[in-house]
């Protein structure tokens, strides 16, 4: 593989790549992307989807099963991260000596172009924090590219392509993708042990979340969390500019926090002055905090008070976040994408501060490495909520070598059931399902299928 610095002599016009996984979230926008360069893009997926037919209406050939001859002329190839080397495209690129980069590397390439590249990373936020950056850039008028691991509603999708000179990046640490990133304001809102399938502790994450934070430029910003005693660990004596933010301390924090049905209101304070009067539409401290960080990140490039209160107001949340999906049976059903204890510790706080009388909480534990790892802390995250159903571990990448399984959780939290399949789980929520109830349905993998099944059983 060449290093990143060689990339760039492909990202030109006139050039032609071939991307591998071209449907994915973060690879069909980089398709467009390249593609409004002047770029001849192909790709490949393993199946039919709308974001290949939409490419396709664009001009670009998408062949569906990874097949050797789908690389045609292509003098260089690109991969999501889920594609190995075994691959018959990526094998045969390696076989004829054309180069194979990564996405991140792509999207790295691509940040150079814009005068300010905001890349917001950490454990937990990443993607409500970028949303709610994409809603201010947006209400100011700066016509930003925008990618996000989700979907946001202002959008209509997770990504955006724009004309202006900002680029905003929700920046992932697994495989230290983001350090393929140029930022020059790096958002860091948080650092727990995570993808401990990768990272061998939590020192090697704090290591990669220092590296990233050192990829700013000399007069670019580093946004930090100054309540994250793992960030500022992390970030000591960095060299780099630090714009620190916190709910109640730091260069930009929160004041006057007052709540009115679970919905809060608050003013921003950006180095002593008050900056905006924020009124959110979604509940959490957690988001608070979200608010305060896209606050911080819109000052850093110089975005106006007026589009930080008009873009945080209009948010909405993003796709899998408090996302409500509908009613059944008098209950409301919302779903959520937390996967990792301290997000299941934020989710079910706040949903104990609604006005519900249960909280009913499906979870799917994603990866078998990350639910041994964390085991005990899922275990007191879970406890939070008045009622426990619990789905089989979602394997995504993983091979369940460790023997471990949902039902060895549902042991240990009182009242909990383990469901090894998902209509099982969906007919137990049927039964428990009355008015006043909050179902919420949890997790990276699918179960969000559960509470659209209820909501279309109507």
């Amino acid at each position: 593989m060449l290093n990143k610095a060689h990339i760039e002599d492909y990202m030109k016009p006139g050039r032609r790549a071939h991307l591998v996984g071209i449907g994915g979230v973060s690879m069909s926008p980089l398709a467009e992307v390249l593609a409004d360069r002047g770029m001849i893009i192909t790709g490949s997926d393993i199946s039919e989807s709308e974001k290949v037919k939409h490419l396709r209406s664009l001009g670009m050939d998408v062949a569906i099963g990874h097949r050797a001859e789908n690389l045609g002329g292509a003098e260089c190839v690109i991969r999501t991260a889920a594609v190995h080397d075994e691959n018959p495209e990526i094998a045969a690129a390696h076989a004829q000596n054309i180069p194979v980069f990564e996405r991140a590397q792509a999207w790295g390439a691509i940040m150079r172009g814009y005068q300010n590249a905001l890349c917001i990373s950490g454990t937990h936020g990443k993607t409500t924090t970028t949303s709610m950056c994409t809603h201010i850039a947006m209400a100011a008028g700066s016509d930003p590219t925008v990618m996000i691991g989700g979907t946001l509603p202002l959008l209509g999708t997770g990504y955006r392509v724009g004309n202006g000179g900002m680029i905003i990046m929700e920046s992932c640490e697994y495989c230290n993708s983001f350090l393929s990133f140029f930022p020059t304001v790096a958002v860091i809102l948080n650092i727990e042990a995570d993808h401990l399938d990768f990272f061998k502790d939590l020192e090697d994450v704090k290591h990669s979340f220092r590296a990233f934070a050192e990829l700013t430029p000399e007069d670019g910003t580093i946004v930090a969390n100054c309540e994250d005693l793992n960030t500022m660990d992390a970030l000591r004596e960095i060299g780099r500019p630090i714009l620190t933010f916190g709910l109640e301390r730091g260069d930009v924090h929160g004041e006057r926090l007052s709540w009115s049905n679970g919905l809060p209101t608050f003013d921003i304070v950006v180095r002593g002055e008050v900056f905006a009067h924020v009124s959110l539409n979604i509940p959490g401290i957690y988001n608070v905090k979200n608010a305060i960080a896209a606050t911080a990140a819109a000052a850093a490039v110089g975005l106006p008070s007026a589009a930080v209160e008009q873009g945080l107001s209009a948010f909405r949340g993003a796709g899998r976040r408090f996302e409500h999906k509908g009613t059944y049976q008098g209950a409301e059903i919302y779903d959520d994408y937390a996967h990792h204890p301290g997000e299941l510790t934020a989710l079910l706080s706040a949903a104990k501060g609604l006005s519900y009388q249960r909280v009913i909480c499906a979870f799917q534990p994603h990866t078998y490495t990350r639910t041994q790892a964390l085991f005990p802390d899922f275990i007191e995250a879970l406890k939070l909520a008045d009622k426990v159903l619990l789905a089989e571990i979602y394997a995504a990448r993983e091979q369940n070598t460790i023997g471990i399984s949902s039902a060895d959780l549902a042991k240990e939290i009182p009242g909990a059931e383990y469901f090894p399949s998902f209509p099982a789980l969906t007919q137990r929520l049927r039964e428990l399902a009355s008015p006043g109830d909050l179902i919420l349905t949890v997790g990276a993998g699918d179960i969000y299928r559960t509470g659209e099944e209820l909501v279309k059983s109507i």
